[in-house]
C-alpha cells in the first residue's frame, strides 16, 4: 500500500524541518516546497552588517535541502516574488502610506503560502499541506466544521495570525508542531542531529529585518515607481492634540501608529502617544495615555471559523494585536457582514489596518480587520 502524500512548506529554519521530520516518522511520503518570496538583497543597509538576515536568503534554501537530504524526501525551490509583493509588500506600503498598521503575516500565510502550497501539492499529487507553524486544526462532528485552535506553547502561538483561512484550506492542513513546546521542537532538532538545531529566529516582518519600516517605504516606493502611484503622500505634515493645537511637525504619516510614543520630537510636561493618524489632513493626532483608551472598534473582511455566520451577538475573548492578551468582549454582527466588537473594559491603542482575531477558550471564532472610525 502506498503512503499517504504530503507537501510541506521548508523555510530552512528548525520547526519547519523538524515538521518534516515528524510527517516523515509518522508514515507520510514528504515533499518538501522553499518558497521565494523576497530578494533579500532588497532588504540590505549599507553599512550594517550586523542585522538580523532577511527571508529567503541562499543559506535558508541550502539549509533546507541539507535537512530534506538528510530525511530522504524531495525538496522543490519555486519562485513567488511578484506575487508576494503584489499582495504582501505593497499592500503594506499602501497601508502604511495611508495611515494604517498593517499586519503582513496575517496576509502573506492566507494569500500567498497555503493558496500556492495547495496549488503545488495537487500538481505533485499530495492530499494535504503541512506547515511550522505552532497551531493545531481539528473537526467538530456535531458541526460538520474544521475548528483552528491555539497551540499547546503559548509563547509561540501563531492563531492569530492564521484567521484567515478556510473551511477548505483547514480540512488539508497539518501543523505537526501544534501539541509541541518549543524546546521540546529543539530538543527533537539536536537528537537527530539536523543541521538546523541551533539556528536563530525568523523575523516577524521578514523583509524588513532592521525593523526601520518608514526607511524601507521610503527606499522601495523609490524604487516601485508607478506601482506606488496614487498612494498618500510621503510629505510632512502636523502634529495636533485632540483640541486641533499644533505642537509640532511630523516628517510622513508612514513613520508612526497608534499607541507610539518615541519619535514625536515634542517637549511636553507629560509623555504623549499617537492617538490618531488622519491621511486626509496628513496630521498625527497625540495625547496622554488614558486617551489612548477606547471600549470598541468595527472589523471588515471577517472571516468565521468556528461558526458558519454570527447571527446574534457573540461572547469571546479578542485580540487587537499578535502581543495583546485577549480581552473579554462581544461580538455584534451587522448587516453588511462587518461586525463591532465591544470589549468589558477599554482597550489600549486599537489600531486601524490591524487584525482583530476572536476565541472562544482555545478555538479560533473569527477575525477582520480593524477599521478607521
Amino acid at each position: 500500500m502506498s503512503r499517504p502524500r504530503i507537501a510541506i512548506a521548508m523555510s530552512g529554519g528548525v520547526d519547519s524541518s523538524v515538521a518534516a521530520l515528524m510527517l516523515k516518522e509518522a508514515g507520510y511520503e514528504v515533499v518538501g516546497f522553499s518558497l521565494r518570496l523576497w530578494d533579500p538583497g532588497r532588504s540590505r543597509v549599507e553599512g550594517d552588517h550586523h542585522l538580523p538576515r532577511p527571508c529567503c536568503s541562499l543559506d535558508d534554501f541550502r539549509d533546507a535541502q541539507m535537512v530534506a537530504a538528510q530525511l530522504g524526501i524531495a525538496h522543490y525551490v519555486v519562485d513567488f516574488q511578484s506575487e508576494f509583493e503584489s499582495a504582501v509588500v505593497l499592500t503594506f506600503i499602501e497601508e502604511y502610506r495611508s495611515g494604517l498598521t498593517p499586519s503582513p503575516c496575517v496576509l502573506c500565510n492566507s494569500r500567498i503560502k497555503f493558496g500556492h502550497l495547495m496549488r503545488l501539492a495537487e500538481e505533485v499529487g499530495a492530499d494535504r499541506v503541512a506547515t511550522g507553524h505552532y497551531a493545531r486544526v481539528s473537526y467538530d462532528a456535531d458541526t460538520g466544521r474544521y475548528l483552528l485552535g491555539r497551540a499547546l506553547d503559548r509563547r509561540k502561538d501563531q492563531s492569530y495570525f492564521l484567521f484567515e483561512l478556510d473551511q477548505s484550506q483547514l480540512a488539508r492542513i497539518v501543523f505537526p508542531l501544534g501539541d509541541l513546546e518549543k524546546r521540546h521542537v529543539r530538543k527533537i532538532a539536536r537528537a537527530y542531529k539536523l543541521p538546523v538545531a541551533e539556528k536563530g529566529e525568523s523575523q516577524e516582518i521578514c523583509f524588513i529585518p532592521d525593523g526601520n519600516y518608514a526607511a524601507f517605504i521610503e527606499r522601495n516606493c523609490r524604487s516601485a515607481g508607478d506601482r506606488c502611484d496614487g498612494l498618500t503622500s510621503l510629505a510632512g505634515g502636523q502634529i495636533v492634540d485632540r483640541e486641533g493645537r499644533i505642537l509640532g511637525a511630523h516628517p510622513g504619516i508612514h513613520y508612526f501608529t497608534v499607541g507610539q510614543r518615541r519619535g514625536l520630537g515634542i517637549a511636553h510636561s507629560k509623555p504623549l502617544y499617537v492617538l490618531e493618524i488622519q491621511p486626509q489632513e496628513n496630521r498625527i493626532v497625540v495625547g496622554e495615555r488614558s486617551q489612548l483608551f477606547r471600549q470598541r472598534c468595527r472589523l471588515g473582511g471577517v472571516n468565521w471559523i468556528s461558526i458558519d455566520k454570527a447571527q446574534v451577538p457573540v461572547k469571546v475573548h479578542a485580540k487587537i494585536r499578535s502581543q495583546h492578551a485577549p480581552a473579554p468582549a462581544t461580538v455584534y454582527p451587522g448587516a453588511d457582514g462587518s461586525v463591532e466588537v465591544v470589549f468589558d473594559n477599554p482597550q489600549a491603542a486599537i489600531t486601524p489596518g490591524q487584525a482583530c482575531v476572536f476565541y472562544q477558550d482555545d478555538k479560533v471564532v473569527g477575525g477582520g480587520w480593524i477599521q478607521r472610525d
